[in-house]
């Protein structure tokens, strides 16, 4: 009998509203999360600890691990904390960094992963990635997709602002990793996967396109929505493919070269996403990514992000080393420094910088 289906690794539960995490400790009694409330908590040292003081009293069977910051080190520091304890699962309360290291910590001891975004910084809240710094600089190693994820508005509300603006610019960006992914097909020969392909689309659309802004729940829900479909659209591609393209090089490559400087990922991604599309000739497409970002206060210009026009010449020239064997429209085009340079003079000139 042929196969009529294929299984998509996706979340058992998505909550993303106002006061979601007033239902936590009925969210972990589920028994398809826990059957017995024993239970890991990894917590940043900021947003978390102040949630761990609200919480604890409702969690007796929680075991409480503060996490340090975002290293391939620390995930495997809580790997160890937790192994043998006999948890059912662990919870990861916090930022991207937080997830990052508890989505590898869980992987490694066999264990589910409930998800709760403290902030929208980038679409690694549900995805089968953790981005991890380590002794080279920074690495993507594959783990499961998180069982539950949680998103509290009220909470969301509380971060700083940056952070969803972080989170807009990496949503946003799926847009130009779709474009890459379909050159590659037309050039290489490389598989795209229509659904995967469909579902990071139609994410970035959606927050390209929202009328809204960062202070409205419903561009919140649907900033966050389109970051949960991300995540998928990566599970269901089994790679990044379908929300990393050039847009990623880029920020990859001002991540190791300028690692004291780099700004947030998702202003990073955003900026690289629309000069990407202005190297494809779509002028369009980039105009309305510029306009976009800059009406959520992101950066559209390297100058604005504290870069000199230099050295975005030096990460673009650098950005396809950061992936080696993907292929979008920077290697494609293969441009020496002076053309990368000339097509910035005539990207910042197109945006009336």
């Amino acid at each position: 009998m042929p196969v009529l289906t294929r299984l998509i690794p996706s979340p058992v539960v998505v909550d993303i509203r106002r006061g979601a995490l007033d239902d936590l400790s009925a969210l972990l009694a589920d028994q398809r999360i826990s059957s017995n409330g024993k239970i890991a908590v990894a917590i940043s040292g900021g947003s978390g600890l102040k949630l761990r003081d609200h919480f604890a009293p409702e969690l007796p069977g929680a075991d409480w691990y503060p996490v340090a910051g975002g290293t391939i080190d620390e995930a495997v520091k809580l790997a160890d904390a937790m192994r043998g304890k006999r948890y059912d699962a662990v919870v990861a309360l916090g930022g991207g960094k937080i997830i990052d290291v508890t989505k590898y910590a869980a992987a490694r001891v066999g264990l589910p992963l409930v998800a709760i975004a403290t902030n929208l910084s980038h679409d690694g809240i549900c995805s089968p990635i953790s981005t991890l710094d380590n002794d080279n600089g920074r690495g993507s190693y594959g783990v499961p997709t998180p069982i539950a994820l949680v998103i509290d508005l009220d909470v969301i509300r509380d971060a700083p602002v940056r952070y969803v603006r972080s989170g807009i610019g990496d949503a946003i960006s799926n847009l130009s990793a779709i474009a890459d992914w379909e050159l590659s097909h037309r050039e290489t020969g490389e598989k795209v996967d229509g659904l995967a392909a469909a579902m990071a689309r139609s994410a970035g659309e959606a927050v390209l396109r929202h009328p809204g802004g960062v202070g409205d729940d419903d561009f919140l829900v649907t900033l966050s929505e389109g970051l949960v479909m991300s995540g998928i659209a990566m599970s269901i591609s089994g790679d990044s493919r379908p929300s990393s393209g050039a847009c990623h090089e880029i920020s990859h490559a001002f991540d190791l070269l300028f690692p004291a400087r780099a700004a947030s990922h998702g202003e990073q991604c955003g900026l690289g996403a629309a000069f990407a599309m202005h190297l494809r000739g779509d002028r369009d497409a980039s105009a309305l990514m510029v306009e976009t970002l800059r009406r959520h206060g992101l950066p559209v210009l390297p100058e604005e992000m504290g870069f000199t026009v230099d050295e975005f010449v030096r990460a673009v020239s650098f950005a396809p080393q950061t992936r080696p064997g993907r292929f979008t429209i920077l290697e494609h085009l293969d441009l020496s420094d002076d053309e990368i340079r000339d097509a910035y003079a005539d990207y910042a000139k197109s945006i009336g910088s």
